[in-house]
C-alpha cells in the first residue's frame, strides 16, 4: 500500500503509487504508524533532490521528518514549497536572486523571510484569478477543476503520471485561478527557471 506522502499542486498530501521526480518536506507530519496526522509542522517547506551525496533514509521513520514527493519542481512550487538550500543550493541561490529582482525584498533574502512570505501566500484563500497572458511559464493554474501547467504558452493538464498534451483552445482562456503562490509567480516572472516533468516537453 502506498504511503500518504505524495503532494498535488493544491498542496494536499495523498496516497498514490507514483513517486515523482522531486522530494521535499514540511517537518514531521506522521505518527509512529506512518500515518499523516497534520498537514504542516514548520514554515520551512522545501523542495529537494531525490538523491544527495549518497545519503539513504528510511521513509517516514518515527523520529525523522516526513519525506514528501512531487511530480516535479513546478508542482512543488505550486504547493507552496521552495528550493532546499542544501541539496539544491544552486537552485536556491537562483531563487533568492530572482526574489530580489522581483522586488520582493530590499536585499538578498534569507530563508526565513522567504518561508514567512510563502506561508502567508499559501492556501485556497490566496489563489487569485489572473489573466492567463500575465502569467509566466512554469506556474500551475486551475481550469475546469483540474490543475494545469502553463508551459510554452499552452496549458497542459496535470496528473500523477505527468502532463497531457496541450489543448490549443485552452490558450484562449481569459482568466484562470492561480495555484502557485503570488511571491513565487513573481520570482518566476523575474527569471527563476522552473524544472518541469519531461512529459511537458514533448
Amino acid at each position: 500500500m502506498a504511503l500518504q506522502n505524495r503532494v498535488d499542486p493544491f498542496g494536499d498530501i495523498v496516497a498514490v503509487p507514483y513517486r515523482g521526480t522531486m522530494m521535499g518536506n514540511r517537518g514531521r507530519l506522521h505518527d509512529r504508524d506512518r500515518r499523516i496526522v497534520r498537514a504542516r509542522h514548520l514554515n520551512r517547506w522545501l523542495c529537494c533532490a531525490l538523491t544527495f551525496r549518497g545519503r539513504h533514509r528510511t521513509v517516514m521513520s518515527p523520529r525523522g521528518y516526513t519525506e514528501l514527493f512531487f511530480l516535479d519542481e513546478a508542482t512543488a512550487l505550486a504547493a507552496g514549497h521552495r528550493p532546499c538550500s542544501e541539496c539544491r543550493h544552486s537552485a536556491y541561490q537562483r531563487f533568492r536572486r530572482a526574489w530580489l529582482d522581483a522586488g520582493l525584498s530590499a536585499e538578498l533574502p534569507r530563508a526565513a523571510a522567504i518561508d514567512a512570505r510563502l506561508a502567508s501566500d499559501r492556501g485556497a484563500d490566496h489563489t487569485p484569478i489572473v489573466p492567463l497572458g500575465e502569467l509566466p511559464d512554469g506556474v500551475l493554474v486551475q481550469h475546469e477543476g483540474d490543475p494545469h501547467l502553463l508551459w510554452d504558452r499552452q496549458l497542459h493538464r496535470w496528473d500523477w503520471t505527468g502532463y497531457h498534451a496541450p489543448d490549443s483552445s485552452r490558450a484562449q482562456l481569459g482568466s484562470v485561478r492561480v495555484l502557485t503562490p503570488r511571491a513565487t509567480v513573481d520570482t518566476i516572472h523575474a527569471g527563476y527557471p522552473v524544472t518541469v516533468h519531461p512529459t511537458a516537453l514533448v
